[in-house]
């Protein structure tokens, strides 16, 4: 059984439009009870919040369906520190992540300062957390993402800020959400599946293709996003699968095509080791 991890900007929808499709392949993966979830780099709103945003769209979830960066950012910081105190640039999202999974947000003396999208960000602000990264804290970010979309334009994303920061610093943050391993394998072990049952849907050769290759886990580039077709040259790395946008999809068709490639693939070594066989058999 394969299972899905799904970018959401650009493979559901594109600013506040669906993508035509989206909704039909959902619906299909629930009538099937395929297990799925979305997963994002935004640390602004709260599970609830993006599973809300994706029902007006037509997207019949729920919040079990999401998983964000700052989840994924306050899992690990609960593993790696249980109970313990954060600076946060950031919002709801995250604030509500790092409550629930038991720390504390300090002004002073914190073991962490953890950088989100910060629309309220001010230099006062990016002061304070020098002072605090110069004095001991350790500089998490809940993804590097260099710039982010809105209905405006673009704003500063996560990663303009957590530059910011190391540049003055001088140290480089730890950054928990696409592409890190972190987040993709905390949500593959959230739906039950193992590495050689998940499958990336993204659009976006840096992250989520690239978390996905760097695991082995399946990957399909939707072209409705941010990666064109002449821009696979510039990666040394390529997804099992392209198409033009998620409405190509069907999961029946999928599974025939990657079980065959599984087939197809384990079947290499034994061929060349037959091969290989042959050959030395052969008279000198």
């Amino acid at each position: 059984m394969y299972g899905y991890l799904i970018d959401m900007d650009g493979v559901i929808y594109r600013g506040s439009q669906l993508i035509p499709g989206a909704d039909r392949f959902i619906r299909d993966l629930r009538s099937a009870n395929i297990p799925f979830m979305f997963l994002t780099n935004n640390s602004q709103r709260t599970r609830r919040d993006v599973a809300t945003r994706l029902q007006r769209l037509g997207i019949d979830v729920e919040e079990e369906h999401v998983f964000t960066c700052a989840m994924a950012t306050a899992r690990f910081l609960a593993r790696q520190k249980p109970g313990g105190t954060a600076f946060v640039i950031g919002e709801g999202g995250l604030l509500n992540a790092l409550h629930t999974n038991g720390y504390s947000i300090v002004d002073k003396d914190p073991d962490y300062v953890v950088i989100g999208e910060g629309r309220t960000l001010n230099f006062e602000m990016a002061e304070a957390a020098l002072g605090m990264i110069l004095g001991g804290a350790k500089l998490i970010a809940t993804n590097m993402d260099p710039n982010c979309p809105t209905q405006n334009g673009t704003r500063p994303g996560c990663g303009a800020i957590v530059a910011m920061l190391e540049a003055a610093a001088g140290v480089k943050a730890f950054s928990v959400g696409k592409p890190s391993p972190v987040m993709l394998r905390d949500a593959r072990k959230e739906l039950g599946l193992g590495t050689d049952q998940t499958i990336v849907i993204g659009d976006t050769m840096e992250t989520d293709i690239l978390g996905g290759v760097q695991l082995e886990f399946k990957t399909v580039l939707v072209l409705s996003g941010g990666t064109q077709r002449e821009d696979l040259t510039h990666f040394g790395y390529r997804p099992d699968k392209i198409v033009e946008s998620i409405a190509d999809l069907n999961h029946a068709e999928l599974t025939r095509e990657f079980s065959l490639l599984e087939t197809t693939e384990a079947e290499k070594p034994r061929a060349a080791h037959g091969r290989s066989t042959a050959r030395t058999a052969l008279p000198a």
